[in-house]
């Protein structure tokens, strides 16, 4: 199968476009409004797109709440998603009224960030607090004749100003990121955890002197970047 995206995927029901581009963590962002009231909503189009200094992005279809809110204040928190939560970030997501308080309908505690106004979920094993670097409107769709207007996207872009970790996540100085168990949107219903039986290591390979062949060293990550 070969398609060009202008055209529909062939012989399948939907297109595959999410179910490929796998996994894509869930970003849960956290905002208010001018009032102060609280929204939370989770984002399958997310990601760390800087290390330093750390920034992450997430895009929304639509000119949602979550979107208006960063506008207005310039500032979210993204908590992470785990198995525990699962159910919880997934009612999160129902297209309730403006000013419905989705901490409340999914039965969430708030935790209160650092240097930010919006809380984060005080259950999740990690948040960040952000500060809004840019807005960017991304191309609209093509419309189909006679067919209701496209829905655009809009990407965030944010600077992470604090991190929140669960200490009982933290070994030895590393983040135990399989024990978090984090959830990841895959495409149609489709959601995957990571745990520590689905996670390996692989260590960076490094270059000859003469930068012609490289080698990559066995065994476990021994805990050194190179």
């Amino acid at each position: 199968m070969h398609y060009p995206t202008t055209a529909r995927a062939p012989g399948l029901a939907h297109d595959p476009f999410k179910a490929l581009v796998v996994p894509r963590p869930v970003g849960w962002i956290a905002t208010v409004d001018r009032d102060g009231r609280r929204n939370l909503a989770p984002y399958s189009f997310f990601n760390a797109v800087s290390e330093r200094p750390p920034m992450v992005m997430f895009s929304s279809g639509g000119h949602k709440d979550t979107l208006r809110n960063i506008r207005d204040t310039g500032e979210f928190t993204c908590s992470l998603a785990n198995w525990d939560l699962h159910e919880a970030m997934n009612l999160s997501s129902a297209p309730v009224a403006p000013g419905v308080d989705e901490f409340a309908l999914a039965g969430l505690g708030e935790a209160k960030a650092m240097l930010v106004k919006p809380p984060f979920v005080a259950q999740s094993p990690a948040a960040f607090e952000c500060r809004l670097w840019r807005i960017v409107e991304l191309p609209a769709p093509a419309g189909r004749p006679g067919g209701p207007a496209p829905v655009g996207n809009t990407m965030v872009i944010g600077e992470v100003l604090a991190v929140y970790i669960d200490d009982r996540y933290v070994r030895d100085g590393i983040v135990d990121t399989g024990r978090m168990r984090p959830v990841a949107r895959l495409g149609y219903m489709d959601y995957a955890v990571v745990t520590p039986e689905s996670m390996f290591t692989l260590n960076r390979p490094t270059a000859s002197a003469d930068g012609l062949t490289a080698q990559v060293q066995p065994g476990p990550w021994d805990g050194v970047y190179r």
